[in-house]
């Protein structure tokens, strides 16, 4: 089987299966969700999350090179090994959210109340969870990747379903640049960085508030427009100065 079709495989199960971590973590224990709503997770509308899609290609190609060089055998290459996801998760994680940050004017989350976070958007916590994700992984998952794997080698028709998976992905990726675009419009006027989280979820209680049908998966449906949300409420948004700020101190030395 092509590697191609291999990580277009992972990609797929890993943006699903992230897209549901993401929506019970957003539930139960996210500060940004204080009213414990279900709230669509993730920039795209449908049911994927496509930093773990990338993420999952990471850990098995990690996971798969551990176990070609022994690095499983003993509790060392072990501790090496999960420190090599925990790593190449936080950077997934920090170069995602400094594109959005300086591509799109968008906050896709916010670390900036954590301990020796970089920009708010990463800090020795998450990449701890990582790490254990990581482990987690590897004993507990990545055998099952890899039956899941064999299968579809005996079953290639399924990459019918994975073909279908990414025509939609591209079309929900249109959706919401579409989005994205209006967002970063009032950003540049405005010269603030949308906190692209609580604006979903600011919206969410407006509807609730109005007792209108709340859309699970089009968070950003709302019969007032998006502008008029941000400008209501300041904690949507975050002046750009403050996330420069050290940059800026940088180029005065």
């Amino acid at each position: 089987m092509s590697v191609f079709l291999t990580l277009a495989y992972l990609f797929f199960i890993g943006s699903l299966f992230g897209w549901i971590l993401e929506l019970f973590f957003r539930r139960f224990i996210s500060a940004a969700n204080p009213e414990r709503k279900w709230i669509n997770p993730g920039f795209c509308t449908g049911p994927y999350v496509p930093l773990y899609g990338f993420g999952l290609c990471i850990l098995y190609l990690l996971a798969a090179s551990g176990d070609r060089y022994g690095m499983g055998a003993t509790a060392g290459g072990r501790a090496a090994l999960f420190l090599c996801m925990a790593v190449s998760m936080t950077a997934i994680e920090y170069a995602a959210g400094l594109l959005a940050l300086r591509l799109m004017k968008i906050r896709l989350w916010d670390y900036s109340g954590e301990w020796a976070n970089l920009n708010g958007l990463i800090c020795p916590k998450f990449s701890f969870f990582w790490a254990l994700l990581g482990a987690v992984y590897y004993f507990g998952i990545h055998q099952y990747i890899l039956d899941a794997l064999a299968w579809l080698s005996e079953n290639l028709a399924f990459s019918f379903v994975i073909g279908f998976f990414f025509g939609v992905f591209t079309i929900d990726v249109v959706y919401s640049a579409n989005i994205v675009t209006k967002l970063k419009k009032f950003a540049d006027e405005n010269d603030v960085v949308v906190r692209y989280e609580n604006l979903k979820a600011h919206i969410r209680s407006v509807r609730d508030r109005q007792t209108a049908r709340v859309h699970f998966l089009f968070p950003f449906l709302s019969e007032i427009p998006i502008a008029e949300h941000l400008r209501a409420r300041h904690d949507l948004l975050e002046v750009l100065e403050r996330l420069y700020d050290r940059r800026k101190k940088r180029s005065r030395r």
